[in-house]
């Protein structure tokens, strides 16, 4: 069972890098950078691991989540740790921000469905350990009862409920590195298999080709 774990996310907005130590936080940096994501992760990185006292090859696994979220955070935050394990020498295990936010609400008598920006007009839900984007004008109809968390959760929750669907709107906007961790070590107890940390992407990207293509390469 993984003990010191650095956790990483960046898949929202709200970026955090935490260590874990027996499911106690012991260093956390969050914040929610308008530039220099990248930098400022690895940055955060190790004043965590200064802070907390451990070197990265003491570390017994780095989570970092997979989305769903934004391009840019995942690419950042995913590149950060699997650089980080590859030179350290440390296990890296992909969480989604559904298994984050799950073991973060672990006495929810209902299914949870985390709610996360996407592009202008657009959310992504995750639900049943499944990940789409949906129009937000478009949500799909739940089954029964349902909670909702992430930093959409708000605004998903007012429109199921203007349908009359019964709603129950969690606290749970950003998921904590203690909630990575927990989601870590819970797969570790059910004997099941780690996730890889590879994004997981839901839309396409927005960036396209020139209508002329790319440019030749230079002679």
């Amino acid at each position: 069972m993984p003990l010191r774990i650095l956790a990483i996310d960046a898949a929202q907005r709200h970026a955090s890098v935490t260590l874990v130590a027996d499911g106690v936080a012991l260093a956390v940096r969050a914040g929610a950078p308008e530039t220099g994501l990248a930098e400022m992760l690895a940055v955060w990185v190790g004043e965590c691991l200064d802070e907390g006292g451990v070197v990265p090859g003491a570390l017994d696994a780095i989570g970092v989540t997979i989305g769903p979220g934004s391009f840019t955070g995942l690419r950042a935050s995913i590149a950060l740790a699997q650089g980080l394990g590859l030179a350290a020498d440390v296990p890296v295990h992909g969480i989604s921000m559904g298994e984050a936010f799950g073991a973060a609400l672990p006495l929810l008598q209902r299914p949870l469905w985390v709610a996360l920006t996407a592009r202008r007009g657009r959310v992504f839900l995750e639900r049943d350990g499944v990940a789409t984007g949906f129009d937000e004008a478009d949500l799909p109809q739940p089954d029964g009862p349902i909670a909702l968390a992430g930093e959409q959760a708000g605004a998903v929750a007012a429109r199921l409920a203007a349908r009359g669907n019964d709603v129950m709107l969690t606290d749970a906007r950003y998921c904590s590195g203690t909630a990575i961790a927990a989601a870590l070590r819970r797969r570790v107890a059910a004997g099941l298999p780690m996730r890889p940390a590879m994004p997981l992407y839901v839309d396409p990207p927005e960036a396209k080709l020139p209508a002329g293509g790319l440019r030749p390469a230079p002679i």
